[in-house]
């Protein structure tokens, strides 16, 4: 696309030049040099976009796209050599003196390069924008300031014809200043992009990530590059005991946000911190040392007492142990979790094999019979609900209930939670053959078909 380009502003700077040479007219000197440009631009833009299309490598990892940056301030740097050559051409003629020879052809090839001008700015411009490149845009801005310099240069032809060679002058000092705009803005843009500039609005995006679950603070939020081709980094401070999984997967939701917000961000990077004065949430505490040893707990309790906290939880080992090996891990969980959260007083754990809730039951008919009967009780008990899926599997010393409970949209939290515990510690109370029994609740509208 820039090869035809250039093509053409090749042959509109050589018609433009040569008919101001013979003439004598310096506003086509002028305007002739402002053509040269865009064909030198043109293959500036050539190997910019060459080189800004290579993939990343070991020396550029961030890739290539600074090359276009680079090319775009090349242009902007050449536009102002332009309106130096120009400016001494202007000099000239006053000190020396003359008028120019306004001829037919002259307007004739003006008017001929206004056509080729408004073609490839608007060629351009489409272009640029569908695949939004800065290089493209630069050069249709650059080509389209041609459109009113040659009208410009008709107009001071006219004059000189009629008498007013200082028209020619005139014209060609305008020229000079819509140059030398031109290359100042077109500076002035990639250099924001080089001195990294903020590319986004921090507050934006901060707004944008503030509510994630987990998320306690943004500390910082830096983004730089061009428009399309954004990088972002965020520090953010999160509660000390949240788990690598469970930061990843706060990570994970912001950058979701923020890529569905802003189509053109390249990368995302997340820098966690912990928060220094967090509140202390024993249940991730407690996560965290089980995972430092390689467990898993699930339904902890937190208790105050007049000495502490009093913890309560079920502790997943290993299916195979002895008893005397998984209360050896357990007791180092609980003397690690209590040196790690200083509150903690007393840590009450329940063992059971890791597969105890993972692996389906070959139903016996007493567990059957079980089974039903809890069911029955669950919808006596709650008869307005929705009752499905009961699952029973094995758990240390007994079984392991799961019933799903379907709750109109509109029940508070609160109260689906009241329906779960009074169903889930009814049937462990009525039930002693079950050691736990879990009430999942959903919205009916959300009712799996």
């Amino acid at each position: 696309m820039l090869w035809r380009v250039m093509i053409l502003n090749i042959v509109v700077a050589v018609a433009k030049l040569a008919a101001g040479i013979v003439t004598g007219a310096v506003s086509m000197i002028a305007d002739g040099f402002h053509s040269s440009v865009d064909a030198s631009s043109n293959v500036i833009g050539l190997v910019g976009t060459r080189l800004a299309a290579q993939p990343p490598d070991e020396d550029h990892p961030y890739g290539h796209r600074r090359f276009e940056t680079l090319a775009t301030l090349a242009i902007g740097g050449m536009l102002l050599v332009a309106a130096w050559e120009i400016l001494q051409a202007l000099l000239e003629r006053l000190l020396q003196g003359g008028e120019p020879d306004v001829t037919p052809l002259s307007f004739g090839i003006m008017i001929a390069t206004i056509v080729v001008n408004l073609g490839v700015t608007l060629y351009e411009r489409r272009r640029g924008q569908a695949l939004r490149s800065s290089i493209l845009l630069a050069d249709a801005a650059h080509t389209s300031t041609d459109v009113f310099v040659s009208l410009s240069v008709i107009a001071s032809l006219a004059a000189s014809a009629l008498g007013y060679p200082i028209a020619d002058v005139v014209v060609a000092l305008v020229i000079v200043v819509v140059i030398v705009r031109t290359g100042l803005g077109i500076i002035r843009q990639s250099s924001s992009v080089l001195a990294d500039r903020q590319t986004l609005n921090p507050s934006e995006v901060t707004a944008l990530v503030s509510d994630v679950p987990g998320l306690d603070e943004i500390v910082r939020v830096r983004s730089r590059g061009p428009a399309d081709s954004i990088y972002v980094d965020i520090d953010a401070r999160i509660n000390p005991s949240v788990t690598a999984d469970h930061a990843y997967a706060i990570a994970k939701e912001m950058k979701r946000r923020i890529r569905d917000t802003y189509s053109d961000i390249e990368e995302i990077q997340v820098h966690f911190a912990p928060q220094p004065h967090a509140r202390t949430d024993y249940a991730l505490e407690a996560r965290a040392v089980a995972d430092g040893l390689g467990l898993s707990v699930h339904e902890i309790v937190a208790a105050p007492q007049q000495n502490g906290i009093a913890l309560e939880m079920h502790v997943e080992v290993a299916p195979g142990l002895t008893l005397e090996e998984a209360h050896r891990q357990v007791t180092e969980l609980e003397a690690r979790l209590k040196e790690r959260v200083p509150t903690v007083h007393t840590v009450l754990t329940h063992i059971e094999p890791a597969d105890a809730h993972g692996a389906p039951l070959v139903l016996t008919e007493a567990a059957l019979e079980l089974r039903d009967q809890a069911f029955q009780r669950a919808q006596d008990l709650f008869p307005h609900a929705e009752w499905a899926n009961p699952t029973l599997r094995l758990a240390l010393g007994g079984y392991a209930l799961t019933i799903l409970c379907r709750l109109p949209g509109d029940v508070g939290v609160d109260e689906a939670h009241q329906v779960a515990e009074r169903v889930e510690s009814t049937l462990r109370a009525e039930m002693p053959q079950l050691q736990r029994v879990t009430i999942h609740t959903e919205p009916l509208e959300h009712a799996h078909g």
